[in-house]
């Protein structure tokens, strides 16, 4: 264990709102952290209150807030070069915030401080010194964000290092190195870090005190990377986002980072032990949903297919010792390994996965079952993405089910005319407890008519029906090459306000693909909610059966 530990430093509500399409108000803002401190995040940065109303809210509202473990930091920039630092707005703001922590960057690479803020050198050195000397004369602790310091240090490695010292003599001790752009290889990234802090040590008797971090974007995919090899070479101080949301291609992801660091190094960390490393996963989703971004499947660690295994070896060595395609147990970050039935899977990964579903295959052959579903796969069937219509299949093979209904036949029909609108309308034909309704309805699209009538025959049947609705509704055309007379997949998202289930179907046929995924849907629902059939002397008819 080294003796110093690795400081996290959180910057999602700042850098991370950066990230396209992401966009939190004040209250999420607060949501998250709050969550964050009661994950035990040290550093939190808040946002920039110079630079916008809202975060001068939050900060606001902070204020008012009991802080378990956080220290809450604001972010802003050096004054402006024709400015004093105490009349400067920007560090006036910084200060009114009235966060123990503030965070200012100032431009490590001589392009920005002569092109793009037409300052001099000496100026840029002077706009560090001044506005860190001004933050702690007022008392705050201060990080110092060397902006661009890597390209800087390329263009010109004298002046980096000395907008490092100007931070230094003006009072900072975090001096954080920042891959603004994105773009340095680890191979250069690791000597700068070295050789700028030998520089450092050589001229300033040693740096006491000093602590040097690190600020990744992910522009060439290397920020998770980038991060690590600086721990490795020293840094102590780490800022990333939540997820990795940051702008253009983001940011070091801070749950890779801190479950990278807690699981597979020896180094000390703050929060304690990676901070409540079982509820990562809750974390990571959580801020996903609070930012409206659909959480990554793929993402490490934290994502659903994270611990998620396809393939027929891959499932047989799992269901035999879990951790041979793992390489961590994924409770440790509040996952879980899963099994996906597939055509690449055996029967290993049919067996295993309709248990964890609950389904015991009593009577039923996971052989015969897992060879059925390559088949079906190989005629565009997906259950890895439908695990209704997976438990469907198992279900169905077991001795004494019997479905609910039966539809026996449907018709859908799209009219457009001159001057009208589109219009849709199917009729179905549906058998439930050998009585065979026809009903018709009409919709927005050949899909939704379809939907109506179908419900509208079983509703009488099943009540509970009414209750569910469709929320998503995709469609995969599998054969290309094929143009319109293509295989297509349909995938159906459903939900009754609870719990949400996905089914399937596949035809060359769009409808009867949709129509297939449709009444997996209803029959999955009316199965595992234990809907009981209304008899004849129960109900009220609403349509009226065939032949009438």
């Amino acid at each position: 264990m080294t003796d110093q530990p690795v400081t996290l430093y959180d910057t999602t509500l700042r850098d991370g709102t950066q990230g396209e399409n992401i966009t939190l108000s004040l209250a999420d803002k607060l949501r998250i952290a709050r969550m964050l401190d009661e994950y035990g995040m040290p550093y939190i940065e808040g946002g920039w209150p110079g630079s916008n109303p809202k975060d001068i809210e939050f900060f606001k509202a902070a204020k008012g807030m009991t802080w378990q473990t956080a220290k809450l930091a604001a972010f802003g920039s050096t004054r402006h070069r024709s400015n004093k630092a105490a009349s400067d707005p920007n560090l006036r703001e910084l200060i009114a915030a009235e966060t123990p922590v503030v965070t200012i960057f100032g431009k490590s690479w001589e392009l920005h401080v002569t092109e793009v803020l037409g300052a001099s050198i000496e100026e840029g050195l002077e706009m560090i010194f001044d506005s860190v000397k001004f933050i702690v004369d007022e008392g705050r602790e201060i990080v110092y964000d060397a902006e661009h310091y890597f390209d800087g240090y390329k263009d010109n490695s004298r002046f980096a290092v000395n907008t490092l010292r100007a931070a230094w003599d003006g009072g900072a001790r975090t001096l954080v190195l920042c891959d603004t752009n994105g773009g340095t290889l680890t191979d250069e990234l690791v000597p700068i870090i070295e050789d700028t802090r030998a520089k450092l040590e050589a001229v300033l008797d040693g740096a006491p005190g000093l602590v040097l971090g690190i600020h990744t974007h992910n522009d060439a995919e290397l920020a998770v990377a980038n991060s690590m090899a600086a721990v490795a070479a020293g840094v102590r101080h780490v800022q990333a986002t939540i997820n990795g949301y940051g702008e253009r291609c983001g940011n070091a992801n801070m749950v890779s980072i801190l479950a990278n660091l807690a699981l597979k190094t020896q180094h000390g960390l703050v929060p304690a032990g990676g901070g409540q490393l079982d509820g990562l996963t809750e974390l990571a989703r959580s801020v996903a949903e609070i930012a409206n971004q659909k959480p990554d499947d793929y993402q490490p660690y934290v994502g659903r297919s994270a611990f998620a295994h396809k393939g027929g070896v891959h499932g047989a060595a799992v269901a035999k010792v879990e951790r041979s395609y793992q390489h961590i147990n994924p409770t440790a970050v509040g996952n879980a390994g899963r099994l996906v039935v597939s055509e690449l899977g055996g029967k290993a990964n049919t067996r295993i996965r309709a248990e964890q579903l609950g389904h015991r295959l009593e009577g039923v052959d996971p052989k015969v079952l897992s060879t059925l579903i390559k088949q079906l796969e190989s005629e565009g069937a997906a259950f890895e993405g439908a695990e209704a219509s997976f438990e469907l299949l198992i279900r169905r093979h077991e001795a004494g089910y019997l479905a609910p209904f039966r539809i026996v036949d449907y018709t859908c029909l799209v009219e457009q005319r001159s001057g009208r609108e589109l219009l849709a309308e199917a009729t179905v034909k549906v058998e439930v407890d050998g009585e065979v309704l026809h009903t018709a309805a009409d919709g927005n699209g050949p899909v939704n008519a379809l939907d109506a009538a179908l419900r509208k025959a079983l509703r009488a049947f099943y009540p509970q029906l009414d209750s569910v609705h469709l929320i998503d509704y995709k469609v995969r055309i599998l054969d290309g090459d094929a143009a319109t007379a293509a295989r297509t997949r349909v995938i159906i998202d459903s939900s009754d306000g609870t719990k949400e289930w996905s089914t399937m179907g596949s035809d060359t046929n769009i409808i009867a693909a949709s129509a297939t995924a449709l009444a997996d849907s209803l029959e999955y629902v009316i199965w595992k909610s234990g809907a009981e059939l209304r008899r004849r002397d129960e109900r009220h008819f609403t349509t009226a059966p065939a032949g009438r």
